[in-house]
């Protein structure tokens, strides 16, 4: 234990809730007016084109323009571009030189092989922490789980691909490896992408989903590791 750590206990506060306080606060940009504000143009187009993706209207397969997209939102090309190369870096779209930037097609394959690699790395930690963390901790990660309730009741796949991100980053900040929570993250946004065709996020899907993250919560904060170990096993294996 290091010397701020040693200090935060003696001052009586829980590093545990602190931890997770900073990361389980994710707040979701309305996705109703596409315009953008002004400031933080780039990240407020990455957040805009995620969204995009997530809601089916950025088809896999199908090349647009900086430019076009800028008329969309409302800005110029290069917020655009910068934040399409962005998403290059994620492996959700490539460049086409002169061209502009086509969505990339997530197969049922590998989607599977990134959920087989997220389980591998997110599994023994998260029951690790079930292990290690006192009971009582897991509180601060309650309202993480409940914005993903919230989110999946609505239907709404931008809203909820954030909240669950937001759920885990809360989970995994526990074990206190910024390292983890960067691989972790680019793994995660990498796997919530939909898959081709006519296929959609269904409701039912995320709530179940939601449910999942529940159910892991109150096994982990009554401290019953059986549960929560089945529970965690099955939240990565299943479809």
């Amino acid at each position: 234990m290091g010397v701020g750590s040693r200090a935060i206990l003696r001052a009586g506060r829980n590093p545990w809730e602190d931890r997770v306080r900073d990361t389980a606060r994710a707040r979701v940009p309305a996705q109703q007016d596409r315009k953008v504000v002004r400031h933080s143009v780039r990240g407020q187009i990455l957040d805009a084109l995620r969204a995009a993706l997530l809601a089916g209207e950025l088809a896999p397969g199908e090349i647009y323009s900086g430019p076009a997209l800028g008329e969309r939102f409302g800005v110029s090309a290069t917020p655009v571009r910068e934040a399409m190369q962005q998403l290059a870096l994620e492996g959700v779209v490539e460049c086409l030189p002169n061209r502009g930037f086509r969505v990339l097609t997530r197969t049922p394959g590998e989607l599977a092989e990134l959920a087989e690699v997220r389980a591998l790395l997110e599994v023994p930690v998260m029951l690790r922490l079930a292990r290690t963390v006192p009971a009582g901790a897991w509180a601060a990660v309650g309202p993480a789980a409940a914005e993903g309730e919230a989110a999946a009741a609505a239907g709404d796949p931008a809203r909820y691909a954030d909240a669950d991100r937001a759920f885990h980053r809360a989970v995994l900040a526990l074990a206190g490896n910024a390292q983890l929570l960067l691989v972790a993250e680019d793994l995660h946004r990498r796997s919530q992408w939909p898959l081709p065709g006519p296929r959609r996020i269904r409701r039912a899907d995320l709530v179940a989903d939601a449910a999942e993250h529940v159910a892991v919560l109150a096994a982990l904060s009554t401290g019953n590791l059986p549960e929560a170990e089945s529970l965690i096993r099955t939240h990565f294996t299943s479809p």
